[in-house]
């Protein structure tokens, strides 16, 4: 299949730097090509284009199949879609690929979506997990919460959930994300006035827009505005007729 144009403005610079080295096994023209695709992925996910970030990972998997990141981005793609099946095979042919165990968050969501909970939290009980950054734990950390939730298991999904949020920083990265799980899963516990709370601590530090909290609480909605001279203008108008009438000179003057 012949591959999808890519916007001129897009140049294989804009990759991310990480990402940009793995291409360095390629030769330099299917590195550009493929560099680029990646960068065009990226900005259509942004638009929420999902069949063009498709064409687009697709087109970049078939020129660099055998880099991690390129497969990882089709794996992203597929999991945006909520393709799970296919998200889960990229995701495993790019751990496999790279030797490393980053993507075992998305991994363990991604049997969430496939109905399989279970495979999720057996995922997080691994021993990789926790040699992971602290961003990837907090990941399966929320993913784990999720999957108590997907079991009933509400009032474990707060546990799993309380000590992190009590002790995490407010500044991290993930604070809002972190916030906003412990607030659905008190939510679904029935804590509904603590779910409340926790809702707008998210909402408070969700400058980027990461979750819905905002929405939920009523704050993104368009403010309501009143014209206050409604009704008033057609009197306006007739008081200036009048005004007229009275001008010495006008058409419905005397004499």
């Amino acid at each position: 299949m012949p591959e999808p144009e890519v916007p001129e403005d897009v140049e294989a610079g804009q990759l991310d730097k990480v990402l940009r080295a793995e291409l360095r096994t390629l030769s330099k023209d299917n590195a550009e090509g493929t560099a680029r695709h990646l960068v065009a992925v990226g900005r259509a996910l942004d638009a929420e284009d999902f069949d063009r970030a498709l064409a687009h990972a697709q087109a970049a998997a078939k020129r660099a199949g055998r880099v991690a990141g390129v497969r990882e981005t089709l794996g992203v793609v597929h999991y945006r879609r909520g393709e799970w099946t296919k998200a889960l095979g990229e995701f495993r042919t790019a751990r496999r690929l790279s030797g490393q165990d980053h993507l075992l968050p998305l991994m363990a969501d991604t049997e969430r979506g496939l109905g399989r909970p279970e495979r999720a939290l057996d995922l997080a009980a691994g021993p990789e997990v926790r040699r992971l950054p602290a961003a990837e734990q907090i990941e399966m950390a929320i993913v784990v919460s999720g999957a108590r939730l997907d079991m009933g298991q509400t009032a474990a999904a707060v546990q799993s959930l309380r000590e992190l949020v009590m002790a995490g920083k407010e500044t991290s990265a993930w604070a809002a994300r972190l916030r906003y799980a412990y607030a659905a899963a008190l939510e679904a516990d029935g804590q509904a006035e603590q779910a409340q709370e926790w809702f707008a601590r998210a909402a408070a530090l969700d400058e980027e827009g990461s979750t819905d909290a905002r929405e939920l609480l009523g704050m993104e909605e368009d403010p309501e505005l009143v014209d206050l001279l409604e009704g008033e203008e057609g009197d306006a108008e007739e008081a200036d007729r009048a005004g007229e009438a009275r001008r010495p000179g006008s058409s419905g003057g005397a004499g």
